[in-house]
């Protein structure tokens, strides 16, 4: 049955039931199940082509399903960002507003105030007569959210709203989307970030078209199959497939009813397991075949009795890109140089020296002094125009600097030097005509190298693919390529802009521990991201705001002292109210709130006594924002 309905019924949630969707023989959704609450944020999780897309569309209402039951609000009231963003760039702030509420039919006096009244809370008024196409991702992203907002919708529905985002400007969205479910709304939103899904109420994690864990956070870490141990380094045999990186430790997932020690040996010491952990043991869960219930919160409307997806028959339906390999196609090495293994340098593998950079009467990096050392990871985090990409260019010789000095490998940048680097753009640099063994035999000519390199066993399904044209392999497996085009000549030094973003959880632990294999095997890497939780996984981190370097240290290092206030209440809607009135910056996570840089005590002054407020150590994005207040940064010395 195919079904979409007006209105719940009473008590009923929006959301989904038995939901099954297929591209000619892909089959993207498997009697996928959620339902979205009013007054809460709900997020879908999981990488490029899991199926988050799809539901988001069969929910607003664009895409029809093959099967199950959609419930929704008339399209009147419901609010679509797309992953695209939905804005004109050829139309301003204001145009691209007043276009939106005509087309929702809202008289001209009340969307002016509307507009007025989300600009200028997201900070966007400055830029009303902008064109859109000038704005920044982040920018374009908040804009994209409040023209969904314009008409109060009953339902928001935003796909990938901080993919790519600065931390900055992911704040700003999310006070939106907070906002927006205070105001009553119910809000569903996609995200590759598990960062992201801390902040809702309940998580819904899809793989391949089907649920792999579904709840609040809490429940889905309770309803984890098996258990997590702790180990000092990755465990030898078939362990090595239920072990994943966490920082400078490592994790073994342990199947129910199994104790590991045949394969284990050491087992390390039992870990309190996290949502990350919950996540990527239901994904290897799903990989090893020992599949577990999935977790499903009280109260959620149940799939329709024989709707339901046995795992059996959906491995019967893999669509034939998913059952059959695709022939290999062997990588052509072809050595220009001798190849060599990455060595341990005396001194830094790369290095500025009080950099100055100047365009025009614009200082984008101000006197700044960094290294990375041979096998380390270095983070570099800030938010957009903190001076990141034009240190990042600097370092790779590609600008010059218009003070101090540059040095890669011990000497100034050059066409010889260079040649030691493995450099993954954002973009991810790939030809998208050319299949995966030609970007990767382009890659090895170009640099004298060989498709062998340490941690190339944590890439996966890259050579197995290897026949396709890369524009035709979903995200994940394109930065896979990416990885293996970057680290083939065995460079002395990577660097890696946003490498993981749009890849699965545990794709991305995947990624990580290429990173790290090739660190330990000596090279050093320098790595610039948006999300503070993978700035877990670095040795150091270099925060930079404003051309300068305000922080530097480890996570543990940076975040060390830092305290934040936490409401606890049903009622939460009321207090982020309060909270806003009274000037105090105030974010959502879950069902609590927190509001950093603000005692407990100040708090109970704006709230009533009902509301119970504690206070709980920092995060290192709360730490960041705090770094980043103005009149609060000051330089750190190199």
């Amino acid at each position: 049955m195919i079904g979409a309905s007006s209105g719940p019924a009473p008590g009923q949630p929006w959301g989904v039931s038995a939901l099954r969707v297929s591209y000619h023989d892909v089959l993207a959704l498997d009697g996928v199940c959620v339902a979205v609450a009013a007054g809460q944020v709900t997020a879908v999780v999981g990488g490029d082509g899991a199926g988050k897309t799809s539901l988001l569309r069969c929910l607003a209402g664009v895409l029809r399903p093959d099967s199950g039951e959609v419930r929704r609000p008339a399209k009147s009231q419901i609010g679509f960002l797309p992953a695209s963003s939905g804005i004109y760039p050829d139309l301003t702030v204001a145009e691209n507003l007043a276009f939106r509420a005509a087309g929702y039919g809202l008289r001209a006096d009340v969307a002016a105030r509307r507009a007025t009244e989300l600009t200028e809370q997201a900070g966007l008024a400055p830029a009303r007569n902008r064109l859109a196409a000038k704005l920044s991702g982040g920018m374009r992203q908040k804009l994209g959210v409040i023209a969904a907002l314009l008409h109060r919708p009953e339902l928001l529905i935003l796909d990938e709203p901080s993919t790519g985002v600065d931390p900055v400007s992911r704040s700003g969205l999310w006070w939106l989307i907070a906002s927006a479910a205070a105001d009553g709304a119910a809000v569903i939103l996609a995200t590759t970030y598990l960062d992201d899904a801390q902040r809702a109420a309940e998580v819904l994690v899809l793989d391949a078209g089907r649920s792999l864990s579904y709840g609040t956070p809490d429940q889905i870490v309770r309803g984890m199959p098996g258990s997590v141990r702790a180990v000092s380094s990755r465990p030898p045999g078939k362990a090595a497939d239920r072990a994943w990186r966490r920082g400078t430790s490592w994790r073994i997932w342990i199947p129910p009813g199994t104790s590991g020690a045949d394969d284990v040996g050491a087992l390390g010491t039992a870990a309190e397991p996290d949502l990350q952990d919950a996540v990527i043991a239901a994904a290897l869960a799903r990989q090893l075949t020992a599949l577990p219930e999935v977790a499903v919160p009280a109260g959620t409307p149940a799939c329709p009795a024989g709707q339901q997806t046995s795992e059996r028959q959906t491995r019967e339906r893999q669509s034939p890109v998913q059952q059959t390999p695709v022939q290999q196609t062997p990588v052509q090495q072809t050595p220009v140089q001798e190849y060599h293994e990455p060595q341990r340098r005396a001194g830094p593998l790369v290095e500025s020296i009080s950099v100055t950079c100047r365009f025009g009467n614009v200082t984008a990096v101000s006197d700044v002094s960094i290294a990375v050392q041979a096998g380390e990871i270095v983070g570099l985090l800030g938010a957009n125009g903190a001076g990141k990409t034009t240190l990042i260019r600097m370092l790779l010789g590609l600008i010059p600097a218009t003070a101090g000095q540059v040095r890669l490998l011990g000497e100034p940048p050059s066409r010889a030097t260079r040649r030691q680097i493995g450099y993954v753009p954002q973009g991810l640099g790939l030809y998208d005509d050319l299949t995966a063994a030609e970007n990767l035999a382009f890659a090895a000519a170009v640099f004298g190298g060989c498709a062998s390199f340490p941690g190339q066993d944590e890439l996966p399904g890259t050579l197995s693919h290897a026949a396709l044209p890369v524009g035709q392999l979903p995200l994940g497996l394109q930065r896979r390529v990416a990885f293996a085009a970057a680290l083939a000549h065995r460079p002395d030094v990577l660097i890696l802009d946003e490498p993981t973003s749009g890849v699965d959880p545990l794709g991305r632990t995947r990624l990580w521990q290429t990173i790290a294999a090739a660190v330990e095997a000596g090279a050093g890497a320098l790595v610039s991201t948006h999300y503070m939780e993978e700035a877990q996984e670095c040795d150091r981190l270099i925060i930079m705001a404003d051309g300068i370097v305000v922080a530097t240290g480890s996570a543990g290092q940076i975040i060390a002292g830092t305290k934040v206030a936490v409401v606890e209440a049903d009622d939460w809607a009321t207090a982020f109210a309060l909270l806003e009135r009274a000037g105090l910056p105030v974010s959502l996570a879950g069902r609590t709130l927190r509001v950093p840089g603000a005692s407990p005590d100040q708090v109970r002054q704006v709230l009533p006594a009902r509301f119970r407020v504690r206070a709980e150590a920092g995060t290192l994005e709360e730490r960041f924002f705090e770094l980043l207040k103005p009149g609060s940064q000051e330089r750190v010395p190199g």
